[in-house]
């Protein structure tokens, strides 16, 4: 079964996001002060072949801690979804 994979890849909370602080006070400067909180991170997707949405998302976690994110500082969240068959 096809599945496509959609992981975001964000870094940990505790970790000090500087891009994500550099684009706020741009945007502070542009206008936006009701913005906060910018956080910066990465959307990866991929179609895979895999038995079950399960296998999948074990496929897609395995590939995210070894090469996708860095498991020290960044989290991640993969979603999987099962794409149709065109008949």
């Amino acid at each position: 079964m096809l599945y496509e994979l959609h992981v975001e890849i964000t870094l940990k909370p505790t970790v000090m996001d500087a891009q994500g602080t550099t684009i706020e006070r741009a945007l502070h400067k542009m206008g936006h002060a009701n913005v906060s909180n910018v956080r910066i991170g990465k959307f990866v997707t991929m179609e895979i072949d895999a038995e079950h949405a399960a296998a999948a998302r074990a496929v897609a976690e395995t590939m995210c801690t070894e090469l996708l994110a860095n498991p020290i500082i960044e989290q991640f969240h993969v979603v999987v979804v099962e794409k149709e068959s065109v008949a």
